[in-house]
């Protein structure tokens, strides 16, 4: 997998707000994730920079704030883009081609699964169900739902978003 080449875009305010949240956890035992959360929240991902600071602030090692972020799905190393796509490889959208979608995505978009586009527009994630499944296989950009796809579909689809 190729690595996310946007370079970390973290603002002053950004970082006033993370020492604060570091700040109001010091000293508390388990203070590691919610910290993690909140950076989450202000910065949109954990990139190893946010990571540092984190380790700096709580004097925790920064190879434990990583295996921390690596093991739980909620945190996220990479940026998310403008249009988040997710594609759902459930079980009724896998088994009427939704990882056909999902490759077709990464192709026109050149973007593997957890990944941002260069210019920063479009990230994708591969989802578990999301309680569509009369719809299968369905992709949702954003809020936008997109149902009963066909590999055909997927270029015009991300066509309305550019």
């Amino acid at each position: 997998m190729k690595h996310n080449t946007l370079p970390f875009q973290g603002t002053p305010e950004q970082e006033a707000q993370l020492k604060k949240v570091i700040a109001n956890h010091q000293g508390q035992k388990g203070a590691v994730i919610p910290v993690l959360h909140e950076a989450q929240d202000i910065y949109g991902y954990l990139p190893i920079e946010v990571q540092e600071m984190i380790s700096e602030g709580l004097d925790v090692p920064l190879a434990e704030i990583y295996g921390i972020v690596t093991f739980y799905a909620q945190f996220s190393l990479n940026p998310k883009g403008r249009y988040q796509i997710g594609v759902c490889l459930g079980t009724a959208c896998y088994v009427k081609g939704s990882g056909d979608i999902l490759e077709k995505v990464k192709e026109l978009l050149n973007i593997d699964v957890g990944e941002c586009s260069a210019d920063g527009k479009f990230s994708l994630d591969a989802t578990r169900c999301i309680g569509a499944c009369g719809l299968a296989p369905v992709m949702t950009i954003n809020d936008d739902v997109y149902g009963r796809l066909t590999v055909d579909q997927v270029e015009d689809i991300l066509k309305k978003y550019e």
